[in-house]
């Protein structure tokens, strides 16, 4: 059934990522009313929306792409999906910040499914040489869903409420949970090297070791995970870029917010979509490897950044570099997931999958966020006029470390045409 539908099976899988997003950025979309509500600090808003949800999505990322390598991913995306919305509706009836971080553990954990189990999927039922296309496209999920948690919250969640939204949207998931459980997972590409009644019965230490082993031998996956990471190092700044535009520069928050909203929907979607394009013709019509794309991107997106941090709110200098940080982090998915999915087995492509989430997860949304407020707190104290600008720096400089990883792959694959 999946093999006859493969555009199908990528517009769905598109859509639950986007509901997928938008259930997690609702609490963002909804910060005013919520933190007023629930009577939160803004400490407790920043577990919430850091250590709380990061934490769990990275951990369950590795169990759950362990899973989906023995199990039928269409039913594992099933029950994350049902997971996930039925603790997005029962965030709805927290009553205070004790109930929403339960709930929030588990919409991370649910989520936590559909990226090594989905990007598994697609790569069954692409071939190599669209691949690169088709998880680039596939993450354009990402910033549509943060966008739309946005207009959500601005235009029917004034009237529905943050409750009666959050409610809403964890029914639409369930109903569509349960009709992907129905969904037979008959795509699965054989793997010479492993026997799929051996995998599916291969007992989680075993493939623990399977996941180590390849990575030992196939290095050109470490250093693609790690150029994954670093990038990551520009989305986790993002998350100041609003405090560092109306503290450092003095731009009006409502003006600023919503061109960052349009920033972020415009060239998040725009690098995701054209950078996987870009890294298949790569492949297809030149002697270069998927790593070469992130190698370029980051070569044209860094000096445009650190630009952008000098310049003055109004100027197009500063939009420039707003543009290239919003880009830069997503166009890099559909080179380094094709990547994966070129270097791993069948048998263990979710695995690797997840171990690439959770690392970047933990390393740049978790420890890299906390590294950015204490940075920014501690520059602050000394006196510093800008602290925010000076952070923003240092993180185009943690994120310039992904050339490393990336030329480091791009010396290990294969090369194309």
């Amino acid at each position: 059934m999946l093999k006859a539908h493969p555009q199908s099976v990528f517009a769905v899988l598109l859509f639950i990522n986007i509901i997928g997003y938008v259930d997690r950025s609702m609490l963002l979309g909804f910060s005013p009313q919520i933190t007023r509500d629930l009577e939160l600090s803004n400490t407790q808003f920043g577990l919430l929306t850091g250590a709380v949800w990061v934490l769990s999505y990275g951990v369950m990322a590795v169990v759950c792409g362990a899973l989906a390598d023995r199990h039928s991913r269409t039913r594992i995306i099933s029950v994350g999906m049902l997971i996930w919305s039925a603790c997005t509706a029962a965030s709805g009836f927290a009553d205070g910040f004790g109930q929403m971080v339960l709930a929030r553990i588990f919409v991370a954990s649910g989520e936590a499914a559909l990226v090594p189990a989905g990007t598994a999927l697609l790569a069954d039922l692409f071939d190599e040489r669209r691949r690169g296309t088709v998880n680039g496209l596939f993450f354009t999920g990402i910033p549509l869903g943060i966008g739309l948690s946005y207009l959500l919250s601005g235009t029917v969640g004034s009237s529905l409420g943050w409750r009666n939204s959050f409610i809403v949207l964890g029914a639409l998931g369930i109903v569509m949970a349960v009709a992907l459980w129905l969904v037979k997972d008959d795509a699965r590409a054989s793997d010479a090297s492993s026997d799929p009644v051996e995998v599916r019965h291969r007992r989680p230490g075993a493939h623990l070791r399977a996941v180590l082993r390849l990575l030992d031998e196939r290095r050109e996956l470490i250093y693609a995970i790690a150029g994954l990471v670093c990038v990551h190092f520009s989305l986790a700044s993002n998350y100041f870029v609003q405090l560092w535009l109306t503290r450092d520069l003095g731009a009006d928050p409502a003006t600023i917010a919503r061109q960052i909203g349009v920033l972020q929907i415009v060239f998040g979607c725009l690098g995701a979509g054209l950078g996987g394009v870009i890294s298949d013709w790569i492949v297809r019509k030149t002697r270069f490897n998927a790593a070469t794309f992130p190698i370029a991107a980051l070569l044209l997106c860094l000096p445009l950044m650190i630009a952008g941090r000098f310049a003055a709110v109004g100027q197009g200098m500063l939009y420039a570099g707003l543009a290239a940080s919003f880009l830069l982090p997503f166009s890099v998915y559909g080179s380094s997931f094709s990547i994966f999915q070129k270097s791993a087995p069948p048998a263990l492509r979710s695995t690797i999958t997840g171990v690439a989430m959770m690392s970047l997860n933990i390393v740049t949304m978790a420890l890299g966020t906390l590294f950015a407020g204490w940075l920014g707190d501690r520059l602050a104290s000394t006196g510093n006029a800008t602290p925010l600008t000076w952070v923003m720096l240092a993180f185009d400089g943690l994120t310039s470390l992904a050339l490393i990883g990336y030329i480091g792959a791009a010396r290990m694959l294969p090369r194309g045409s």
